[in-house]
């Protein structure tokens, strides 16, 4: 198992700094974001179910303008809107049935291999966990963590890349370590995040 987190951690660093390698648009499919790039540049998720989760990027024609993070939790993917009628799609992780939400925030702060403190709704319902544990490659919060307001909510890694595609969180929206590399890479504090259902 450690061995497997160190490999995506190496996957990791060598994909942080990969680019869209670009193709021509398909045609437009009916939806909120269309048509996928015909041929779309494989970043390579890692293991387990998150290798069939490929980052790509995508057409878009919706109301939110460059810059946005949009979180589709029925989709199960997030948006970064571009500047030119595209968004990066990423593979995510949501809140399992009753943790789920919707709503309108800001990126309130970033964090490089975050510390994990548990809330106190989560260890009432589980008081096995930790109080506290540092940030490293065992972190549930994985290797970056994007803060929601003065929430609980994150969007941040996850050291169980077979997790993302699932709903099994608290709430917040996990990725791979690699994804959410990229993702911080490109974000900055201020960023407007939409989450729908």
């Amino acid at each position: 198992m450690r061995l497997n987190r160190l490999a995506a951690l190496a996957v990791a660093a060598l994909l942080a700094g990969a680019t869209w390698a670009g193709t021509s648009p398909a045609s437009a499919e009916e939806g909120f974001f269309f048509g996928l790039f015909a041929k779309p540049y494989d970043f390579g998720n890692g293991p387990g179910g998150a290798s069939s989760i490929r980052r790509q990027l995508v057409r878009y024609d919706g109301k939110y303008g460059p810059g946005t993070v949009i979180v589709n939790t029925g989709e199960r993917r997030l948006y970064l809107v571009q500047d030119n009628g595209t968004a990066l799609k990423y593979g995510i992780g949501v809140g399992r049935d009753g943790f789920r939400w919707a709503g309108v925030n800001t990126i309130s702060r970033k964090a490089e291999w975050p510390g994990w403190t548990p809330p106190s709704q989560m260890l009432k319902r589980r008081p096995d966990l930790p109080r506290y544990m540092p940030g490293g490659i065992d972190n549930p919060l994985g290797a970056r963590a994007l803060y929601l307001g003065n929430t609980l909510y994150r969007i941040h890694g996850s050291n169980e890349p077979e997790s993302i595609g699932q709903a099994v969180s608290s709430g917040c929206i996990r990725m791979t370590n690699d994804d959410v590399i990229d993702l911080y890479d490109r974000v900055r504090v201020g960023t407007k995040v939409v989450v729908l259902r």
